[in-house]
């Protein structure tokens, strides 16, 4: 039976490395987020729509294969373990399907099945790094906070390569407003991001290779279809599991859909100058900084259902506040020069104040959501005898992919509902259109927030029952090597 590696502290090396190897998600993340669907419809031409609609088909194939690379990490049985081997070769396929994302064919717009194709070996191959990556979380320690503590140490590092991609696109591949309308700056992007994604998978696995690289203490069953769906399904049925995802489903959704709108928003409400852009980076990572610092205190505090249920709630509060005086009228003019420090207007210092408090409450949200996860396994352990850390783990990353695919699909349609041209410029685009964008982001949000809050604080896994239950599973592993030892 598979144990963790401590029940206590890890040494701060092995959170490092571990954390890094999330820079690869932090690269896919913020390309899929922020940019594939402004650089297909403004800059190649594609309709918003239809790209939208491309990217949620292709996570019907997923939907089947997710599963499926969890349940395989899980059977995995070589003497570096059951995570290693899939960290040391995915990479390398999944950094040239990440340049040929940004390289349609003939520089032009591509067909939806070209997309659709690429899209589908981007994510397939992210998840073979992802989901053997995040699995090893309770491989590696059982206690309930250090578990969080880990994935403190993902997410700040994971948002630190998202923020690099964004940087670079800003500053170096597509600076100025402009930049992001024109295609030739995508290349050099996707380039950059698979360098970066091969870099942080590989260097993670290295990191963790002395730890982890162990022949397994039992060979599993090989692996048939009918098992594998067997036991996914079951790992799936868990209660807690099912509670977990209904409120990281709309936790997803609405991230995805922030994070896909943010440009236009950016762009054509909050009207960014270069400077804006520039620094709105270096916003977000101050954000993740500041959920670094606070993210174990209001789990201690709260623990992680409270904790993810205050976040989810206060976060949403904060991050549309701009909005609403925007649209009441007392939002200061984001055309009007810059003033604050030479560089920003007053409208954007103060959204970016709204954005920064905002971003660390809603990264804790997920922090608490996806540490969760971890004492899901223990209590499926329990109750049917196998650690299935991929299954659960690839059930999560199923989920975000998805509901982040329905969040651009969402966006997509917003954008065309509010009649947004292509081409458009800041500062010119009708208030009628930007009411439209605003109040449909702002209502859609309001639900998805609400829906988050309510299943993630129903979580029925406290600190007390992960405690009992961890020392339960122990004393049963201790019971059976006596019984081992003492048997002729």
């Amino acid at each position: 039976m598979i144990t963790p590696v401590t029940t206590g502290r890890l040494p701060m090396r092995v959170k490092l490395a571990h954390g890094f190897g999330a820079v690869a998600f932090g690269v896919k993340d913020n390309g899929f987020s922020f940019f594939l669907l402004i650089f297909y419809n403004q800059a190649l031409g594609m309709d918003a729509g239809t790209v939208g609609q491309v990217l949620l088909a292709a996570l019907l194939v997923d939907a089947l294969v997710d599963p499926l690379i969890g349940n395989l990490s899980d059977r995995t049985y070589t003497r570096w373990g059951r995570r290693l081997p899939w960290l040391y070769i995915a990479p390398i396929p999944l950094a040239i399907a990440w340049v040929f994302l940004w390289t349609p064919p003939g520089g032009s717009a591509p067909s939806a099945l070209e997309l659709f194709g690429i899209a589908v070996c981007v994510r397939l191959l992210l998840s073979a790094c992802e989901v053997p990556s995040i699995s090893l979380v309770p491989e590696l320690t059982a206690d309930y906070d250090e578990r969080t503590t880990l994935f403190r140490y993902r997410f700040l590092l994971g948002w630190m390569g998202g923020l690099i991609m964004m940087v670079m696109a800003y500053g170096v591949f597509m600076p100025g407003p402009e930049g992001l309308l024109q295609a030739e700056g995508y290349l050099p992007f996707g380039i950059f991001g698979a360098v970066l994604m091969v870099v942080s998978v590989i260097g993670s696995a290295l990191g963790q290779h002395r730890l982890l690289a162990r022949l397994p203490p039992e060979r599993p069953a090989p692996f048939r279809f009918g098992r594998a769906f067997t036991e996914i399904r079951e790992a799936f049925s868990e209660r807690a599991f099912l509670i977990f995802a209904a409120g990281a489903l709309a936790a997803y959704v609405f991230q995805g859909m922030t994070f896909s709108i943010s440009q236009y928003l950016n762009l054509f409400v909050w009207q960014f100058d270069r400077a804006a852009l520039n620094a709105f980076p270096a916003a977000l990572l101050l954000g993740a900084i500041i959920m670094f610092v606070i993210a174990n205190p209001v789990q201690k505090r709260f623990g992680k259902p409270r904790g993810a249920m205050i976040c989810a709630l206060s976060g949403y509060v904060i991050a549309i506040g701009p909005y609403y005086l925007f649209q009441f009228g007392v939002w200061p003019d984001p055309g009007a020069p810059a003033t604050v420090l030479g560089l920003f207007s007053v409208s954007t210092a103060l959204y970016f104040c709204f954005l920064v408090i905002g971003n660390a409450l809603a990264i804790t949200t997920v922090i608490c959501a996806s540490s969760m996860i971890a004492d899901v396994v223990e209590a499926h352990q329990e109750r049917t005898g196998r650690r299935s850390e991929g299954a659960f783990f690839s059930g999560n990353w199923l989920i975000q992919k998805c509901a982040t695919g329905v969040g651009i699909f969402v966006t997509g349609q917003v954008i065309a509902a509010s009649q947004l041209v292509r081409n458009a410029q800041p500062g010119t685009v009708p208030a009628a259109t930007l009411d439209t964008l605003i109040w449909l982001y702002v209502g859609i949000g309001g639900v998805l927030v609400a829906l988050t809050a309510f299943w993630l604080g129903r979580f029925p896994i406290g600190r007390a029952e992960h405690e009992a239950r961890v020392a339960a599973l122990a004393a049963a592993a201790r019971a059976d090597r006596e019984h081992l030892t003492i048997t002729p």
